[in-house]
């Protein structure tokens, strides 16, 4: 008896000590967790400080050369670069939400030419931080890695095209009759615009991949996109109810060429310039974008992404949510006005349903199916007229000048007009550019690749689209995980349709621009986050793999 004692009495103490040593332990834990927390605070006061004075000092400066629109976005945009710099993962998180509502902001704030490039306030910076933090850790901010030669020559065609021809018109512009007057142009300024509006968005890849560290990451992002895309439709319903029931003017009662054409004189609340000219059947609305068009592949990309969640989300709420984000873009696509999403948006949801395979998964399809015919087929039975007109607006368009007519036009005439194998120049058919020089609009994307960097840059940039297209592919093909491929082949859908599609040019600008490059790098994030939860799964199986701690 007396050995049995003496062996439990060991056994309580040692639970007893146990016990101890983890709530020491803890304690510990907490206690460092506030020094942290103070810590970061401090950090976060000083950075506020230093960027408020620094801020304010340039405001100043550009408040007495530029005037007070200058001023206020300069304050602002020293500050947010700051902070974008030092908490790159808050500021890509910043610029996700900003893309669709920059337009609207920029209108509120006084059109300032400065606020056209707000969003990039928090690009660029958290980019240079999310590459040091790279280059410290070893690890490669392109991604993937198969991009990488076809992205080398890309880039070098264009720098190419930035020296010879750009630089020659800088450094040698052509001579002028003795009566006419010189332009004034800085063609390298422009050639530098151009090459970011190019290729400036290429290294979203990255940012997307490292930003997402673990599935919780992952949902929250895509369901931010669907809150997202909620918003903006309720704000572009909004908007045309606004204008229906006359609290808008719109462009009513105008004359001539102003029925037709979209102005700034015109915006109601939300997003720049609009048509609406019922009396004439011309409707063009821009939701909470600058233009009208911007507006209509925010809805086409919209498709995309409330497929993949209205599919794949694990949370019923969150599908549900993705059915009502789908639902909001076809009645945005059809009181928009906008021909192009009333032709593509159904197009593209048939194209996702059949090459994503979900027509067949009966169990999901059919209640969303049934779902979206009924709330569509409301919609339409209540507005009959609506319906009516846009289609009529569609079928008379496409009548009077077909699409692949007009594609093959622009091609024929570019390839005329440009002025070499290294094209006109990088920005010469850039919209954004023409603050720096005279610019040629080309109205579809390839075409205009071809007037500024001639046909080797249009054959290079279609070796980078091809190669991304087949590694995404590949990409989503080798996940298991159902919910995972599903929404990887919606992005993959996503980047095969952009990457070809050369009718009228959303590479360009807002928001294809931007989720083109960041949504390719979150599928290529996809087969980490299945390892993730196998290895989750089996915790002796986890192997040690070398990530991004500080993002």
């Amino acid at each position: 008896m007396a050995k049995i004692k003496s062996k439990s009495r060991p056994s309580k103490n040692s639970k007893k000590q146990a016990k101890k040593e983890t709530s020491t332990l803890s304690l510990k834990e907490q206690l460092a967790q506030k020094r942290k927390a103070a810590q970061a605070r401090k950090e976060l006061t000083n950075l506020l400080t230093t960027a408020t004075f620094g801020g304010v000092f340039f405001g100043i400066v550009l408040f007495f050369v530029a005037g007070i629109k200058a001023a206020v976005p300069g304050v602002l945009g020293i500050i947010i670069i700051s902070l974008s710099y030092k908490y790159p993962r808050q500021a890509l998180y910043f610029f996700i939400i900003y893309v669709p509502i920059g337009g609207t902001i920029t209108y509120y704030l006084g059109n300032s030419p400065i606020l056209q490039l707000a969003k990039d306030a928090f690009y660029i910076p958290a980019l240079i931080g999310l590459w040091q933090t790279c280059r410290k850790q070893g690890l490669p901010i392109i991604i993937p890695q198969g991009i990488k030669t076809p992205l080398y020559i890309v880039l070098g065609c264009s720098l190419l095209t930035l020296l010879f021809v750009n630089g020659g018109q800088q450094f040698n512009p052509p001579s002028v009759g003795l009566l006419e007057k010189v332009e004034q142009e800085i063609p390298l300024g422009m050639g530098i615009l151009g090459l970011k509006v190019f290729l400036g968005y290429v290294p979203l890849i990255g940012c997307a991949y490292y930003l997402i560290r673990d599935k919780r990451d992952f949902l929250f992002l895509s369901r931010l996109q669907i809150a997202l895309i909620l918003f903006c439709c309720a704000l572009g319903f909004i908007q045309y109810m606004l204008l229906v029931t006359g609290v808008c003017q719109g462009t009513r009662g105008l004359e001539g060429d102003a029925l037709f054409r979209a102005t700034l004189e015109a915006r109601c609340y939300f997003g720049g310039a609009l048509v609406y000219s019922p009396e004439e059947g011309i409707i063009r609305l821009p939701g909470t974008f600058v233009a009208p068009w911007q507006w209509a592949w925010f809805l086409i990309a919209g498709t995309f992404f409330s497929f993949a969640t209205g599919f794949t989300d694990p949370s019923p709420i969150w599908r549900l949510a993705g059915l009502g984000s789908l639902v909001a873009v076809f009645i945005n696509a059809v009181i928009s006005g906008q021909r192009i999403a009333l032709a593509l948006v159904p197009i593209c949801f048939g194209i996702l349903l059949l090459l994503t395979g979900q027509i067949g998964n009966l169990k999901r399809f059919i209640p969303i199916g049934i779902g979206l015919a009924l709330v569509l087929g409301i919609a339409m039975v209540t507005n009959p007229d609506v319906v009516q007109q846009r289609t009529e607006s569609f079928t008379g368009r496409w009548e009077a000048s077909p699409p692949q007519d007009f594609i093959v036009q622009q091609f024929e005439e570019n390839w005329k007009n440009v002025d070499g194998p290294l094209g006109s120049g990088l920005g010469r058919a850039t919209n954004s550019a023409r603050v720096m020089g005279k610019t040629k609009l080309v109205e579809t994307y390839y075409p205009k690749v071809l007037y500024e960097v001639g046909i080797l840059g249009v054959l290079a940039f279609l070796g980078l689209v091809t190669s991304l297209t087949i590694i995404s592919f590949k990409t989503y093909r080798s996940i298991k995980n159902r919910n995972f491929r599903s929404y990887g082949a919606a992005l993959w859908v996503f980047i095969l349709f952009i990457s070809y599609n050369t009718y009228y040019y959303p590479l360009d600008v807002d928001p294809v621009a931007v989720y083109y490059w960041f949504f390719a790098g979150v599928l290529f994030k996809l087969p980490e986050l299945e390892k993730q939860d196998i290895e989750d799964a089996n915790p002796d199986q986890k192997n040690k793999r070398k990530r991004l701690k500080t993002i």
